[in-house]
């Protein structure tokens, strides 16, 4: 059986599982996790084993003899995470995907490559596959076949992403919005509101000041929420009330709160502008919407919503899961390419045993087998044999390795 079968992967996706439940495979957060898997790992007698855990997966990559069935899986999720609960560890083969083989260097391949990731063409999982590897080469999880798998599956990703534009035409919303707002062409010192300060509008945040806007304000109902936002944008921060002070001083409002309501009505709105006529830009990224539809009919807005850049993702998903179809190619060979590169050092690896061993066995001929008879001898045929004997353990050492540099 080839070496390249014991590569295996065991995963929880979001194929298999809601992302909210993937969680409970991982693995446990005691003292350090990195202790849990070690001790996995001596106790599966597993070689190698890299650990990956992201929002909507959770891979084991491991190289060793293991045979993994029902029993095995429940036995290793069973110390992964001791709490799950048993009736979870009955039906473990529908939560739990296994590949091995030229399979498991597929699913490798395919995942730092974003292929098999819920948003196609996300570069993040290459980060966190890098990011992993690390971890658990710095923790003596990993060794000489993982190694030689990470580096073939960067190139791998690297080659995907430059080949081909599976990871162009943004899917993010934010991202989408902000390039709205860019194709609008506003001036860098545009007078801008943010109305929220949660997630959202930390990421809208985090790309204003990419681009150098720096003349914001914050609205929000808690101030002590809004403190972190208003700290990183080096802004002011006030309450949502004091909306209806602004007196038109302001060019841009991005708006996404939790509130599910309209925040900003015609009667607010018309305090806000205090009979400024001037064109405002609105992006409304909350769901429902907080901008009032009569608000955007009865103004001078170019309105940025949330329901249309929803659109401008999905067309640009299916755009990305197009270049699915030019990526697999390219994994295939990069699998082939493996191969080779795997077999030529399994050839090393072997052949750095001989120079040990034909040092044994000429040590046994000289000390035991013909020791009495080398004895005998006069101290300048002895020197002489010792000689040759060295030339032909230095002769029998570099044949080998001159045939394979000949095979490669």
């Amino acid at each position: 059986m080839s070496l390249i079968s014991h590569y295996k992967v065991i995963t929880v996706t979001h194929h298999n599982l809601d992302v909210k439940d993937i969680a409970n495979f991982y693995v446990a957060q005691t003292d350090s996790k990195f202790e849990t898997l070690q001790q996995i790992k001596d106790l599966f007698e597993i070689e190698e084993c890299l650990y990956l855990e992201t929002c909507n997966r959770v891979s084991f990559v491991l190289f060793g003899q293991q045979i993994i069935n029902k029993d095995f899986l429940k036995n290793f999720f069973k110390l992964i995470n001791p709490q799950l609960d048993p009736s979870t560890l009955e039906s473990i083969t529908k939560f739990v995907s296994i590949y091995s083989g030229e399979s498991a260097l597929q699913h490798v391949f395919e995942l730092a490559s974003s292929i098999d990731s819920l948003v196609v063409g996300e570069r993040e999982i290459f980060r966190q596959f890098r990011s992993s590897y690390d971890s658990c080469k710095s923790h003596k999880l990993t060794g000489d076949y993982l190694r030689l798998l990470e580096k073939q599956t960067v190139s791998t990703a690297k080659k995907v992403y430059s080949s081909t534009k599976i990871g162009e035409k943004s899917l993010s919303v934010v991202s989408l919005a902000i390039r709205s707002l860019l194709d609008n062409n506003p001036k860098k010192d545009s007078r801008i509101l943010l109305i929220g300060s949660g997630e959202t509008n930390t990421l809208v945040g985090k790309f204003l000041k990419k681009y150098k806007f720096e003349n914001i304000s914050i609205y929000n109902r808690s101030l002590d929420n809004a403190s972190g936002l208003s700290k990183m944008l080096s802004c002011p921060a006030y309450h949502i009330n004091e909306l209806k002070n602004v007196n038109g001083d302001f060019d841009i409002i991005f708006i996404c709160t939790s509130a599910n309501k309209i925040v900003v009505d015609v009667p607010l709105y018309n305090e806000m502008i205090n009979q400024s006529n001037d064109k405002k830009i609105l992006v409304d990224l909350s769901v429902p919407r907080n901008i009032s539809s009569e608000v955007v009919e009865n103004f001078n807005v170019e309105y940025i919503d949330i329901e249309s850049l929803k659109s401008i993702s999905e067309e640009n998903l299916k755009f990305r899961k197009k270049e699915i179809e030019k990526a697999k190619p390219i994994i295939e060979k990069q699998i082939l390419k493996f191969k080779n590169i795997f077999q030529q050092r399994h050839i090393e690896k072997s052949l750095s045993r001989i120079p040990s061993a034909i040092n044994a066995i000429k040590e046994k001929a000289v000390n035991e087998v013909y020791g009495k008879r080398i004895h005998d001898l006069d101290s300048e045929s002895k020197a002489l044999l010792l000689e040759m004997m060295d030339y032909m353990e230095k002769k029998c050492i570099s044949v080998p390795m001159e045939l394979t540099k000949v095979s490669k």
